[in-house]
């Protein structure tokens, strides 16, 4: 999930590579790599430019991998209510992973009226030992929750995001068996620090709550992003591509922060933008020019000139 400005490039920027070494990384290793099916991409950092515009080279190639019969799949940290962004570019299936893995979303109906497809839950005593774990670990840590259809926030969490909170209370009441929209499943809570350094802080939260949920992060500040045990964009992509009857190996997947390194880690090709976090870069099959040079669109191209 990103915050609420601009901001959509790592902690760390690595510079831009070269149109020489873009072409070599296109063919790295792929020589014998089935012709992809599907596209997973990111979107923040990703498929968006920094002003959070889908270019029109890039609206041009998701059309034509459309055309071409290769499904193209959205994997977000974003909330489905945020997806207004995309939703004119949806074809065929429709659908999106939301919430890095958290619900499988069908953006048919338009922004509002998007309908779950699958809910991947994290458990509301899963969650209040994560936040149990995480205070005790690293003091100052505040915290918002996101649920299917309602975003909460404890009272001295900073406004970081794109919407107001629907009910400011601290976490422990928030998820608690009777408190607000106990009826709806918890996708993810948010934890936010207002000092310490975002890899340290992720480094630290992973230590510190270990299985009890899956932790990771997408923003450029210190505010991570927990999940249920084993749930990430990785993990669901992997059980919609075994629903479809695709495989590893015919997925090629684009992104840019730690949120996204499972998945470029499991596809049969994964590209990090230039304008990557460096674990991504590490993570990745190839890499490809930064965001606001259309670095998912040039690959597409390139891919779809293949198949020609």
């Amino acid at each position: 999930m990103r915050e609420n400005d601009a901001v959509t490039s790592a902690t760390r920027q690595p510079e831009t590579p070269a149109s020489t070494q873009l072409s070599t990384s296109l063919h790295q290793g792929n020589a014998s790599a089935l012709r992809p099916r599907l596209i997973a991409t990111d979107l923040d950092g990703t498929l968006l430019r920094d002003d959070k515009s889908v270019s029109p080279r890039t609206v041009a190639a998701l059309a034509a991998a459309e055309a071409a019969g290769i499904e193209v799949f959205f994997v977000t940290g974003r909330p489905a209510r945020w997806m207004d962004v995309v939703s004119d570019h949806v074809h065929g299936h429709g659908l999106a992973i939301c919430g890095n893995g958290a619900a499988v979303v069908d953006l048919h109906g338009g922004p509002g009226n998007h309908r779950f497809v699958k809910v991947r839950e994290l458990a509301r005593e899963n969650a209040l030992d994560a936040v149990r774990l995480l205070r005790e670990a690293v003091p100052g840590t505040m915290y918002a929750v996101e649920q299917t259809y309602g975003f909460h926030q404890e009272p001295a969490y900073p406004k970081l995001h794109m919407e107001l909170p629907d009910k400011l209370l601290p976490a422990e009441e928030l998820l608690a068996a009777d408190g607000p929209s106990a009826d709806q499943p918890v996708l993810k809570i948010l934890a936010y620090h207002l000092e310490l350094d975002p890899d340290l802080f992720l480094a630290r939260a992973r230590l510190a709550i270990g299985d009890r949920a899956n932790v990771t992060r997408s923003s450029p500040s210190a505010l991570l992003e927990i999940s249920g045990p084993g749930v990430s964009k990785a993990s669901t992509l992997a059980l919609c591509c075994a629903e479809h009857g695709i495989s590893r190996e015919e997925v090629v997947a684009f992104g840019d922060m730690p949120n996204d390194v499972e998945m470029l880690t499991w596809a049969g090709r994964s590209y990090a933008m230039g304008n990557a976090h460096p674990d991504v870069i590490a993570a990745a099959s190839g890499r490809t020019v930064a965001n606001n040079e259309d670095g998912v669109a040039v690959v597409i191209e390139q891919l779809l000139a293949e198949r020609a």
